[in-house]
């Protein structure tokens, strides 16, 4: 059994802002394996169905994300797990865009949805980071990520997505790795064709 959690700002204002696109990837979750209707419990919303032969809790805290562990403690603790059997997919400014990097524990690196949880449950849970790179300088950072994606982003952002929900049993399943690894091979750009060289006719310099 798995809690599996995304991490965004409630409210329609903020459906599409980087900050949310942990909100993005469960809501593709919850689609593509056809889970049940969203329900309002915990501080939150969430959902149960499976994925492959894990049973599967989805959840979306409501209570903004300066407080996202008081929704994550409640559940965890109502279905009787322990921290290793959460799962938490949060938006990274220190990845580039596309980029995921699965891990169990850790430092929270500022995210103050990350730093909530770590103080309901502590840290042996599983973090998935998705890359939606950084600005360039810090002072932009707080209206990099309460912002839109851009339309151009659509090019990396549906893929990803798309790679995490077709894969994601690996990481129910416990292979942290192998998921990591498939969704790093099926997102990278494709190779650049070789061109032939040019055909010369007899007679004609070399």
């Amino acid at each position: 059994m798995r809690l599996v959690v995304g991490l965004g700002n409630p409210g329609p204002e903020y459906a599409h802002h980087r900050h949310n696109v942990g909100f993005m990837a469960v809501d593709e979750l919850a689609h593509r394996h056809r889970f049940g209707p969203w329900k309002k419990r915990f501080q939150g919303l969430i959902t149960e169905g499976q994925i492959g032969p894990e049973k599967v809790y989805l959840l979306k805290p409501q209570t903004f994300m300066n407080l996202s562990g008081q929704s994550v403690g409640e559940a965890m603790r109502f279905y009787k797990m322990t921290p290793d059997q959460v799962i938490v997919l949060h938006d990274e400014l220190d990845l580039p865009p596309g980029k995921l990097r699965a891990k169990k524990g850790g430092g929270h690196g500022g995210h103050n949805g990350l730093r909530s949880i770590d103080d309901h449950i502590g840290k042996d849970y599983w973090r998935i980071r998705l890359g939606i790179g950084h600005p360039g300088d810090k002072n932009l950072v707080h209206g990099w990520v309460l912002s839109n994606f851009a339309k151009a982003d659509q090019t990396w952002l549906v893929p990803f997505l798309d790679a995490i929900v077709a894969d994601f049993g690996l990481m129910t399943d416990g292979e942290a790795e192998k998921f990591q690894s498939r969704i790093a091979l099926v997102t990278q750009p494709p190779k650049p064709a070789k061109q032939a060289a040019p055909k010369t006719s007899p007679g004609e310099p070399r």
